[in-house]
């Protein structure tokens, strides 16, 4: 955690000089550099608020703390990982954000609090929204068939967009195939194109009739991202900016595209490539293997943008409430008691925590979860969690730990 040592009451008008009022660098001074460029006073003011808020010592119980490092150094010792960073929103404010363990396998550098991580599969609950977004401004239509607005999808079969989002539209996945995973081991850096991708669902057709069962599938939010492009002309980046990143005042999450925008990225540990050896996947994976794209983020920053969408911050309360609705049952899944999918998140629905909702994510490198919790200790708590090496649902593990302690405050 950094500090912040400024001196209040601040004196206003500030004189503008550099560095102002002996503000760190990071992400102060990125609000800084926002504010002596003038952007709107409102936008600006939101960006330094956040910013110093950000870094101040977030208050938490010591005893806590120390549950929540004890269970989540356990976990990665279990699990063999470097290390784990971890945020939480409490009643929409920041009350935790730190990291446990190591950025590298060699142990040499503590895991930053800000470490950059790809969100992976969590990036589906941002597409979801954004696609609920253009229902609330009435350019959608849950239950119009993707073909209305896509004349060549490639299935002729009515699939109403209600169904994409909730995985029981019958599109397939490329996940299991071992083309994809062969392309990947033999050229990390060189993704399939978008017609590579569209040519999984040409050859493989509908796995079942759409509304009739449920089955993950990635390609079904390629679909979706690509409707949202052509709906609003804009690119996923722009489209996510305008909805979360913008509003939100985060300054370190964005849509990567290129190798070079993941230059700086958290080293995230692999096997995907090949072999039994764990190997850093940062900068030679490329983002275009996650067919829908891929958002980059802290776990604050991540947590952010879960927290505001299920506090009804982001869209009308009632298209939350169809994004929270179960569509489906899929059974214990532990620590999740019994989950549920709804449109673009998935749900414990026997959670002792209240209604929870959220999504998880992996891929090379990583394992990401982001999930709230409307009554953990009877206050609505929204907690992210990122580990720096791929692992079967470790980052839900994390998140679950930390709700456990929280819970017991």
């Amino acid at each position: 955690m950094t500090y912040c040592p400024v001196q209040w009451p601040v004196q206003w008008p500030v004189q503008w000089s550099d560095p102002p009022l002996a503000l760190p660098t990071g992400s102060v001074a990125m609000a800084w550099s926002k504010l002596k460029n003038r952007e709107p006073a409102s936008l600006w003011l939101r960006h330094l608020i956040k910013a110093i808020s950000h870094n101040l010592e977030t208050p938490m119980d010591s005893d806590c703390l120390e549950q929540i490092r004890a269970s989540v150094s356990q976990i990665l010792a279990n699990s063999g990982l470097p290390g784990a960073a971890i945020a939480a929103y409490t009643d929409g404010q920041l009350v935790l954000e730190t990291s446990i363990g190591d950025r590298d396998v060699q142990q040499t550098v503590p895991l930053p609090v800000d470490a950059r991580f790809f969100i992976y599969s969590v990036t589906k609950t941002l597409i979801a929204a954004a696609v609920l977004h253009q229902v609330q401004v009435g350019r959608l239509a849950l239950d119009t068939p993707i073909q209305h607005y896509w004349p060549g999808f490639p299935v002729d079969r009515p699939i109403p967009l209600r169904q994409i989002l909730s995985h029981t539209s019958g599109l397939p996945d490329y996940g299991g195939l071992p083309a994809y995973h062969e392309a990947l081991k033999v050229s990390p850096g060189f993704p399939w194109s978008f017609q590579d991708y569209l040519n999984v669902i040409r050859q493989r057709g509908l796995l079942f009739e759409p509304g009739t069962g449920w089955s993950y599938s990635n390609l079904g939010y390629l679909a979706l991202k690509t409707l949202l492009e052509q709906t609003t002309a804009r690119s996923l980046q722009d489209i996510l900016d305008a909805l979360f990143f913008t509003p939100l005042g985060l300054t370190q999450t964005f849509v990567a595209t290129s190798l070079e925008d993941v230059a700086d990225l958290t080293p995230g540990y692999t096997q995907a490539f090949g072999g039994s050896e764990w190997v850093n996947m940062a900068q030679r994976y490329h983002p275009g293997w996650v067919s829908h794209g891929v958002v980059v983020s802290t776990a604050a920053e991540l947590a952010a943008m879960i927290d505001a969408l299920l506090m009804g911050q982001i869209l009308e309360a009632s298209l939350v409430d169809q994004m929270a609705q179960s569509v489906h049952s899929l059974g214990a899944h532990p620590p999740l008691e019994n989950v549920g999918c709804g449109l673009g998140l998935f749900m414990d629905i026997d959670s002792p925590y209240g209604r929870v909702m959220g999504h998880n994510g992996g891929g090379p490198g990583y394992s990401i979860a982001a999930f709230h919790f409307s009554a953990l200790a009877g206050r609505p708590t929204t907690i992210a969690a990122a580990t720096n090496r791929e692992g079967d649902n470790v980052g839900l593990d994390v998140a679950y730990a930390v709700a456990h302690a929280l819970s017991e405050v």
